[in-house]
């Protein structure tokens, strides 16, 4: 865990970077230098982008990381990466030829209910597949358990020229056109670079000559498609039905509330850069005992940053919406649904990266089918009936239910589970210090109401869990950092 600790910290500090130049950007500048009606349709754009983005990758990150340490130092290695080279190509070339030829209809579709969208059907298409194409080459990063710059260009890079091209765009250097165009660069930009850091972390030698079990391969990664599909649909396709049913204006109003909300995910996020290749490797020699260790350090460790998180949100969510445009501020029943959905998939560790790489992975990728269809159905009902509030309540029950589902399905197969003593022993302590504080109300500005509260929470919270020692991993980073 010592590994997985300092790599996730790593990566923690670079997503937590990124965070914080993506709250400047959602926060303020998009809702100050864009219209609601723009705000909205960069969301229906990277949304649906991020939609598309499992399918153009053809399941190859998953594929890559599950397969690669058995052919490490294999004479067929060379095969097996030019054949995860090559698997996209499969989807990206029809499906271009179906983008041109159905381009008018596919427009169409998307601008049911706002107009506007319909012109962007190749950026959300040119978006998708450098999103595709990013994350085969940030697996194949990953595998070299290089995760820190590959997290970088995910995290910051993009933020970063995002930063800038809304300043231009305030400066009136550039209109909101070129900043649209200039969007889908800026991800075929990112994808270049990353192909050429994991080339040069291990650069490849075309060969044709194929694993013999390349069928189980190919198999494998295409049912993939369906697991990572699922869960990319669970988290985006609110924002892409809200496009459907309601104003655009809408989804820039939930971008923000979901944004808040997206932080408790970000240690969970830096952590899985790390856990997923460890958990592939420690199934492939068998090795229970490391499983099991694995499972319940990664639950704990994520519970104790994420629950920190979730409550520092809730107790400065009224102070926080104080400062941005009074419209974007409706949104603490979003937060909070969409907060708690977080906070349970910390909770389950590296659940997902088990189930993936196991050999139960089909059986999981059926559920996860279900959970979008479901998910989908959610949307349906609950959008109409509630709006904003809906779309986030939609999301909540399905994730609930998938993640108990998974929580279970390990339990029954692997003979471990992610809870142990200390797990009740932060959620004690969140219930402590949460709850009680919710309803205090400084009156000072909001940033320092903000700063004082989140201080006091801070300092309580770490107290107490160095005191007693809660978990060994954050025990020994704290006393790291005091003794410096």
């Amino acid at each position: 865990m010592g590994v997985v600790l300092k790599q996730s910290l790593k990566n923690t500090l670079v997503t937590y970077l990124g965070f914080g130049i993506g709250a400047l950007n959602i926060l303020f500048l998009y809702t100050n230098f864009l219209t609601d009606e723009y705000f909205g349709l960069v969301g229906v754009i990277l949304s649906t982008a991020t939609i598309l983005m499992p399918l153009m990758a053809f399941g190859v990150p998953n594929t890559l990381v599950k397969y690669y340490s058995s052919f490490q130092g294999s004479k067929n290695s060379n095969g097996f990466l030019t054949l995860m080279l090559l698997l996209p190509l499969v989807i990206i070339i029809p499906s271009t030829v179906l983008t041109y030829f159905a381009f008018e209809a596919i427009g169409k579709f998307l601008s049911k209910e706002n107009a506007i969208v319909e012109s962007y059907v190749w950026y959300i298409f040119l978006i998708g597949l450098a999103m595709g194409y990013f994350e085969v080459f940030y697996a194949w990063a990953r595998v070299q358990m290089k995760t820190v710059f590959g997290n970088f260009m995910k995290e910051v890079f993009i933020r970063v020229c995002v930063t800038l091209l809304l300043c231009l765009v305030y400066f009136k250097v550039i209109t909101v056109e070129v900043f649209l165009k200039a969007l889908v660069v800026v991800y075929l930009l990112r994808t270049i670079i990353m192909k050429l850091y994991a080339y040069k972390l291990k650069f490849p030698k075309l060969s044709f000559t194929f694993p013999k079990n390349s069928k189980e391969i190919i198999t494998f990664s295409s049912l993939i498609i369906l697991g990572a599909s699922a869960g990319v649909i669970v988290l985006e396709i609110d924002r892409f039905m809200i496009n459907q049913f309601i104003k655009i204006e809408y989804v820039a109003y939930y971008s923000v509330a979901i944004f808040i909300a997206t932080v408790i995910a970000v240690p969970s996020r830096a952590m899985h850069q790390i856990t997923y290749p460890l958990t592939a490797e420690i199934l492939n020699r068998k090795d229970s005992f490391a499983l099991k260790e694995l499972y319940q350090k990664s639950s704990l460790t994520l519970f104790i940053i994420s629950g920190l998180l979730f409550i520092l949100i809730l107790l400065n969510l009224n102070d926080l919406y104080t400062l941005i445009p009074k419209e974007y501020s409706g949104g603490l029943l979003v937060v909070l649904l969409i907060g708690l959905a977080k906070l349970y998939d910390s909770l389950l560790g590296n659940n997902n990266s088990i189930l993936y790489n196991s050999d139960y992975y089909k059986t999981v990728l059926v559920m996860g089918v279900c959970l979008a269809a479901m998910t989908v159905l959610f949307n349906f009902w609950l959008i109409p009936l509630y709006g904003l509030n809906g779309a986030a309540l939609a999301t909540f029950l399905a994730i609930c239910i998938f993640n108990t589902a998974k929580l279970f399905y390990v339990k029954a197969k692997f003979k471990i589970q992610p809870f142990t003593v200390d797990t009740l022993k932060v959620l004690g302590l969140l219930l402590l210090i949460g709850p009680p504080l919710y309803f205090l109300e400084l009156p000072f500005y909001a940033l320092l109401n903000i700063a004082i509260k989140s201080v006091f929470v801070v300092v309580v919270y770490i107290s107490v869990l160095y005191k007693f020692k809660i978990s060994e991993d954050v025990f020994g980073v704290l006393s790291k950092f005091l003794k410096k």
